[in-house]
Parts: C-alpha cells; sequence; structure tokens
C-alpha cells in the first residue's frame, strides 16, 4: 500500500503578524517610526497593484492595523447594471453574489490578495519600501547633524587620498553615524593625519544631497578654537566667560579677546589654567599652535593696545568718524608690533575690527607733517575754489543772468507811409 504523504501549502498570504514584528523591529534597530513605515509599505503595495492593474485609478486603499495584526488591501468599485469599466465598476449580479442586499449606485470593497500580485509588481513593491527605508534613514540623520551645525565633533579618519591629500572620516553623533569630507584647504598646514586617527572637527554646515547628507567640517575654523576653549574652561562652558572675538590663521597664531561680567574672575588667567594646562591643551589639539589671549574692552584705545600683544604701546589715537586708529610703539618694539609677514598687525586688526596704521615713536611726528600737508592742501583747494567763483568770467556767467534781447531799430514813418 502506497504511503499516504501530506504537503504543506505555502501561504502566499501576507502574515501579519509577523508583518507588525518585523516593523516593530526595523524601529529598534534603525530607528525608523512604526508609522513611517507603515505609509511606506502601504503605498509600496498600492503601487505594486496598480503596476499590474493599468486601469486602476485611486480606488485602491490599504487598511493596516496593529490592533488586529492585519493588513488588508481594497478596491473600490460602483454597482452598475452594465460594465463600462471593470477596474472602477461592479456589475448587479456579481456584487450580489457576495452581497445580496447591494443596490445600483452602491459602492463596494472588494479585498486583494497578495498572491495576485505579479513578479513585476512585488519587485516594485519591495524597491519603494527599501527606498523609502534608505529616505527616512538619511532624513534621521539630517536632522541629528543638522542640529551640531557649528559644533565640534569627534571623527576617525577612515581614508587619506595619495592625490590631494583630503580627508574621510566617520564622525558619530547620540548614535548616529556619517562619512564627512575633510577638504585640503580645511586642513591645518603642516599637520599630519594616517589612517586611524582620531580628529576634532568643527561642522561648518549640514547639507541634503541624492547621497544622503553631506556633512562640512573643518579644522581651520575659529569656530573651532571657542569649542575647544569651551571643552577645557569650565568658566568658558557655563557663561562665566566670554569669548568676544576670535581672529586665526590656523597653524600658525590665533588670538582670543575674552571677557568676564563677575569683577572676581580673571577671564586671561581662566583660559590659560593652573600653570597654562588649559591652554596648552588647546595648543596640543591644534599641533603647537600659538595662542594670545587677551582682555575685552569696550574702549577702542585700551582694546587695540592689548590685541597687539606681546607688543607694548604707547599711545593709540582712534580717528574719529572711521574704524582706523594709530597706534605708537616704542622703538625696539615696532618689529614685534607687526609681527612676522605683517602677521600680529594683520590678526590685531581681524580681532578688533579697527584698522591699525603703527609708527615708531621716533616717527610719530610724521602723522603731524601729513595731516598738516593734507589740511594746507584742502586750504589752497578750497581757496582756489572761491577765486575761481569770484572772477569767473561774462561768459560763464551769462547762462545764469542772461542780458535782454537787443530791440529793433525803428521804422522811419516817412517809410511806413510810402
Amino acid at each position: 500500500m502506497a504511503k499516504k504523504t501530506s504537503k504543506t501549502a505555502k501561504s502566499n498570504e501576507l502574515d501579519g503578524k509577523e508583518f507588525f514584528a518585523a516593523i516593530a523591529l526595523i524601529e529598534k534597530e534603525k530607528g525608523i517610526p512604526k508609522s513611517y513605515m507603515l505609509e511606506k509599505i502601504t503605498q509600496a503595495l498600492v503601487s505594486a497593484y496598480k503596476r499590474d492593474h493599468e486601469g486602476i485609478t485611486d480606488n485602491v486603499f490599504v487598511e493596516a492595523n496593529e490592533i488586529t495584526e492585519t493588513v488588508r488591501m481594497f478596491v473600490k468599485k460602483e454597482i452598475v447594471e452594465e460594465v463600462t469599466n471593470p477596474f472602477t465598476e461592479i456589475a448587479l449580479d456579481e456584487a450580489r453574489k457576495s452581497l445580496p442586499s447591494a443596490q445600483t449606485g452602491d459602492v463596494v470593497r472588494i479585498e486583494i490578495k497578495p498572491r495576485n500580485f505579479g513578479r513585476i509588481a512585488a519587485q516594485t513593491a519591495c524597491q519603494v519600501i527599501i527606498q523609502g527605508m534608505r529616505e527616512a534613514e538619511h532624513s534621521m540623520i539630517y536632522d541629528m547633524f543638522s542640529s551640531k551645525e557649528h559644533e565640534m565633533l569627534l571623527g576617525t579618519v577612515t581614508r587619506v587620498d595619495p592625490r590631494n591629500g583630503a580627508v574621510s572620516l566617520r564622525i558619530t553623533s547620540n548614535g548616529e553615524s556619517t562619512d564627512a569630507y575633510l577638504s585640503p584647504s580645511e586642513q591645518v598646514r603642516g599637520e599630519v593625519v594616517r589612517e586611524g586617527d582620531r580628529l576634532k572637527v568643527y561642522v561648518v554646515e549640514v547639507r541634503r544631497s541624492s547621497r544622503g547628507p553631506q556633512v562640512l567640517i573643518s579644522r581651520t575654523h575659529p569656530g573651532l578654537v571657542k569649542r575647544l576653549f569651551e571643552l577645557e574652561v569650565p568658566e568658558i562652558y557655563d557663561g562665566t566667560v566670554e569669548i568676544r572675538s576670535i581672529a586665526r590663521e590656523a597653524g600658525s597664531r590665533s588670538k582670543l579677546a575674552v571677557w568676564s561680567a563677575d569683577e572676581n574672575v580673571d577671564p586671561i588667567g581662566a583660559c590659560v589654567g593652573p600653570k597654562g594646562a588649559r591652554v596648552n591643551n588647546v595648543v596640543a589639539e591644534l599641533g603647537s599652535e600659538k595662542i594670545d589671549i587677551i582682555k575685552y574692552s569696550d574702549d577702542p584705545a585700551e582694546y587695540v593696545a592689548a590685541s597687539l600683544s606681546p607688543a607694548d604701546v604707547v599711545s593709540v589715537l582712534p580717528l574719529e568718524g572711521t574704524k582706523s586708529c594709530r597706534v605708537v610703539v616704542p622703538d625696539d618694539q615696532l618689529s614685534l608690533a607687526i609681527g612676522k609677514e605683517g602677521q600680529n598687525a594683520r590678526l590685531a586688526a581681524k580681532l578688533t575690527g579697527y584698522k591699525i596704521d603703527i609708527k615708531a615713536a621716533s616717527a610719530a611726528h610724521e602723522w603731524e607733517e601729513e595731516d598738516a600737508e593734507a589740511q594746507r592742501a584742502a586750504q589752497e583747494a578750497a581757496e582756489a575754489a572761491g577765486l575761481e567763483e569770484e572772477f569767473q568770467s561774462p561768459e560763464e556767467t551769462a547762462p545764469e543772468t542772461p542780458s535782454p534781447d537787443p530791440q529793433p531799430d525803428p521804422i522811419p514813418e516817412t517809410d511806413s507811409e510810402s
């Protein structure tokens, strides 16, 4: 006798329990909201069905019930006597087979089984779901890192381009990771970077792109110096000490203007730290970049004088109505005030916002001579203009005071009579 065998037919039905379990797992692992995934999946199912049924319009919908753990798809059709469009209409006789009370003009819902989907339609649904998940991930990463704009993040170097030295980093924030590109122009000059190194970078901007969020980072931005001091100096982090201005030439020198509303707090001492520990930590992170810390002042003369540190200043004269000033320094301090290739004066100008003209004490009289010469030239120009107006020729004044037109000679009466 032949042995009886039983075969379990593979079901094509959508298992609602497994479906919602998978959605919950995606939400847990990827952080993608369940509502977002349900929306994308229902869109995918509708798109897949429409692909196989070109006459279908907007009369297809999906019901996903998390409580009953069911996912059902329906097509709405209007009951008519004679069907002209089988995709949107159903004959009265056909409708009464399942709904005896059906009447013409009623709209019925007809359930669609997933097994009715074609292979191409199923692939379409799969692609829509995958694309939806990818978009959700990109959106989450963008939202996460866009909130970190103008902040400092830690990244791991994953690749260094041997051709131009560009660096790719993997940066992480609150469990989310993405790749960032550090261009050669945003790297500190002379800094050597190798794969596996961990670098602190400043997030300049986060942009949306077709490949996901694009994070623009920098190692040369003045904001990096500010964030490093916030990390090292508790008084800056809690607001007791404020960084009012920063001027930086990355890899060489930076100047910071600091200020505190608390008279009992020395803002410069707080930034330097015990035995210079705090500022030395920042310098080490920036590759031995020199840092000058000065005290901010509302008095332009005092502020400009401090900004030229380490040079001594004899006097500062702000010029009225302009953002310019004249600075006098001792003769032996002139080169120190200007700095190598003008760097110290250039950074001081960036820090204060003033155009700074520096002269040694022995040459300060040149300004007086220049002012006297300029005043004399202006006076001569004014006098010349006055004389020119006073002795202006009649031809030049004619248009302003025109002379009366000459009258014609009178005609003799004898001529008129004749």
